[in-house]
């Protein structure tokens, strides 16, 4: 089973550079995509339901803003839009929940701190929030798999300039600390756990003139399991060279039907 998560940055935008193309080339059998930033009525047929595809759409309330969708092969037993019972980070089409049995599957687009860094305490509280809701899940039995746009890099390997950044939001202590605070819950960043000490291996690049050439990037979108998945894990991959976005889709395949 191939799993996929990809911040698209508008998928009207992503739509006109290829999506379809790519999406019937890579075939996922689920994909969470993130900053979709359009309603249902505003998306093309064939971009809001692809042949072979269920999809389940989750817009902020504000257009042109946020926005998650989830577009599989299978029907999920059960779909949440949102699911943090908190209007103020529903409201933001922030996250959707389906369960596949196997596991629960969570496409996030966690928060950006803002370059005033005013938004950073939200951001903490969101994703809380998830952590919190993916606890309780797994204290029912459940598997989890929690895929999306973190908007933080972790450790200095995650960015290209670590020391230039130690200020900005995505780099902060305290948004480092929750990655870790995650991470010590048991929950496996799975590429990292793959690729340990391999450098340069980044999921965003800023839209600035040669920087996604020269690979100056951060490594901000995530696939992290419950450490119960880990035996059915076959590969993690960052597929660097897809374009349409300013970021590019990441991928867990496991071992399942």
């Amino acid at each position: 089973m191939r799993l996929f998560s990809w911040n698209v940055n508008g998928l009207r935008a992503c739509g006109r550079k290829g999506f379809l193309d790519w999406l019937a080339k890579a075939k996922p059998d689920i994909i969470g995509l993130q900053e979709t930033r359009a309603l249902p009525e505003q998306l093309e047929e064939e971009i809001r339901q692809p042949d072979g595809y269920q999809t389940h759409l989750h817009p902020a309330e504000r257009k042109g803003y946020s926005g998650v969708a989830l577009y599989s092969r299978t029907e999920p037993r059960s779909v949440v839009l949102g699911g943090l019972e908190e209007p103020r980070f529903d409201d933001e089409g922030r996250l959707i929940i389906a369960d596949y049995g196997d596991f629960l599957f969570y496409t996030g687009y966690f928060p950006n701190g803002g370059n005033d860094l005013s938004r950073v305490p939200y951001k903490l509280e969101f994703s809380e929030a998830v952590l919190q809701h993916a606890e309780a899940q797994r204290r029912d039995g459940k598997s989890i798999v929690i895929c999306g746009d973190v908007n933080t890099a972790h450790e200095e390997i995650d960015l290209a300039n670590p020391k230039s950044n130690q200020k900005n939001t995505g780099f902060l202590p305290e948004e480092r600390a929750w990655v870790t605070r995650f991470l010590d819950h048991g929950y496996l960043d799975i590429f990292r756990k793959l690729h340990p000490g391999e450098e340069g291996r980044y999921t965003w690049w800023s839209n600035r003139p040669g920087v996604r050439e020269r690979n100056v990037g951060w490594r901000i979108d995530y696939f992290f399991i419950s450490p119960d998945l880990e035996g059915k894990v076959v590969a993690a991959r960052i597929h660097a060279d897809v374009m349409g976005s300013d970021h590019c889709p990441i991928e867990l395949e496991l071992a399942m039907p």
